[in-house]
């Protein structure tokens, strides 16, 4: 292997370092968050069983609120399904979609770069498919009611668009967007960044 070779696979062996480095440092989730209260203030005893409407009677519901579990415990809400006063019902939507920055012009085709003992080499091959990054748009939702007069005195929705394949954690991080601001949260839609993974 000769001396330019030598530098040359040095190079990307940085350029693959650096890459995966910036990779761990985490990301900032937005989220497009709007909730409806009739609470004027924190009321005193938030004991809470999650409740289902006939669409989620499914496997999945479970892990959903799971999920959204740990933002309400935050809010001040406690799981005590055997005497709640709130009834709460947590949902989730996740659809993969083409992503906003695919190239339309991408016909599918793929190239290659490769060392050997002739020296560099560049191929092409394709058509291969499209190969788009995935995009995800994301909306979580929680509804509160008070059980004895079945009014409902708190309703919040975030939304997110964005590559991350990380369902569970992204999802976690949407019902934490959402319950910010409990009870008395900003009127109207508004943004709601939470830091994801490696906040150095």
């Amino acid at each position: 292997m000769t001396s330019r070779m030598r530098l040359w696979g040095a190079a990307l062996l940085v350029a693959a370092a650096t890459a995966l480095s910036g990779c761990a440092t985490g990301y900032l989730l937005d989220n497009q968050v709007q909730t409806f209260s009739g609470l004027a203030a924190v009321p005193s005893g938030l004991a809470y069983r999650f409740e289902r409407l006939p669409s989620q009677q499914n496997p999945g519901q479970a892990q959903v609120e799971a999920l959204a579990d740990g933002a309400l415990f935050r809010a001040g809400f406690k799981r005590d399904d055997a005497a709640p006063r709130y009834g709460v019902q947590a949902s989730a939507r996740v659809q993969r979609v083409l992503s906003p920055y695919a190239d339309p012009w991408d016909m599918g085709f793929g190239w290659g770069l490769g060392f050997g003992r002739r020296g560099v080499s560049i191929g092409f091959g394709g058509p291969l498919g499209r190969m788009e990054s995935p995009w995800y748009q994301r909306e979580v939702g929680i509804v509160v009611r008070e059980l004895a007069t079945q009014r409902v005195v708190y309703e919040t929705h975030a939304m997110n668009a964005g590559p991350w394949g990380d369902n569970d954690g992204v999802l976690a991080a949407m019902f934490g967007a959402a319950m910010q601001g409990f009870p008395n949260p900003p009127q109207g839609p508004r943004r709601v960044d939470i830091q994801m993974g490696n906040t150095k």
